[in-house]
């Protein structure tokens, strides 16, 4: 035997060892459906999609996307869950705990990977450590920020007496919890608080109008999916009335709001990029653990304290994340 042969023949053989599952992976595309609760002015995705081109992922080469966008109407969300099931897609990454459970009532396979929501408050998974189902991902919902929130507001406004809790009811048995520290937090500062229920998009501008009959000093929103798809119509009436506001996120203070205390969202979407790696390489949702946020920040608009005749006191200033000038 020759040693060209020789050569051949241990190819082959190394070729016949490889797994055929193997070589198949190896040159898949996967595909990835990602269903979102609002439209398709998502400032977070990128964080995501960042997120798997650090893993090794490119769009096109190993990987594709099939985005379903249900543009604030909930009753969407299963029509919409169910094309990507019928797609066939290897994932669902979903931005609400709406969203996940929509999902998981049309597949009980398809992993589901949730970027931001309250897995083990919606029933979605048996516990943080072992969530049990095809659900997992991180957790967004600490109601501890909440009374964090209004402390702040009263460092910063220290004459502030009324302060209105903008909120959606819809969402109670999640954000009750919130709303207690918010209470707690209002006795332990002698304020007045004012329940701003808003159920839908139209309850916006009507909250805003009962806010200024009730001659209401302060704002502080409620993190939620609708306040979140509805920030910048929120932030827009909180100026037009004079109304200093405390949001969940960065992303009300970058459309205008006041301030803002509450996790980065931007980092459970870049997070929730490993999440998915890790069942594309065969993990099972029921054995990955639910993560909750790590990276919190305090971002102030000087901009809009100025157009809205606010001063923010220098040791509120100095304790910012961000200042936007």
């Amino acid at each position: 035997m020759n040693k060209r042969t020789i050569v051949a023949l241990l190819i082959s053989l190394a070729l016949a060892s490889v797994h055929p599952t193997e070589a198949q992976q190896a040159g898949k595309i996967y595909r990835i459906g990602v269903l979102f609760f609002g439209s398709r002015n998502q400032p977070h995705l990128e964080s995501f999609l960042r997120g798997l081109r650090e893993l090794g992922y490119v769009e096109g080469k190993n990987i594709v996307f099939e985005y379903r966008y249900a543009e604030g109407k909930s009753d969407r969300l299963h029509e919409l869950a169910a094309e990507l099931v019928r797609l066939k897609v290897d994932v669902i990454v979903t931005t609400t705990s709406g969203s996940a459970n929509a999902a998981q009532q049309v597949t009980e396979t398809i992993p589901i990977i949730l970027t931001t929501g309250d897995p083990v408050g919606t029933g979605l998974a048996a516990s943080l450590a072992r969530p049990g189902g095809n659900v997992t991902g991180l957790s967004v919902l600490l109601p501890e920020l909440s009374g964090k929130r209004l402390e702040l507001l009263k460092e910063t406004l220290p004459k502030i007496t009324r302060v209105a809790v903008l909120w959606n009811p819809t969402e109670a048995a999640l954000l009750q919890p919130a709303f207690k520290e918010i209470e707690v937090a209002a006795q332990a500062y002698t304020l007045q608080l004012y329940s701003i229920e808003v159920r839908s998009t139209e309850d916006i501008d009507t909250a805003f109008v009962g806010m200024k009959k009730a001659r209401l000093n302060a704002l502080l929103t409620i993190l939620d999916p609708l306040t979140t798809l509805h920030s910048k119509r929120i932030v827009e009436l909180a100026a037009k009335n004079r109304l200093p506001g405390m949001y969940p996120t960065r992303q009300f203070v970058e459309e205008g709001g006041l301030m803002a205390y509450g996790i980065n969202i931007g980092d459970l979407y870049h997070r929730a990029a490993t999440y998915v790696d890790k069942v594309l390489k065969g993990a099972k949702p029921a054995d990955l653990p639910v993560e909750q946020p790590t990276k919190f920040e305090f971002i102030i608009n000087l901009k809009t304290a100025k157009q809205i005749g606010v001063t923010i006191p220098p040791n509120v200033l100095a304790r910012a994340d961000k200042v936007i000038k």
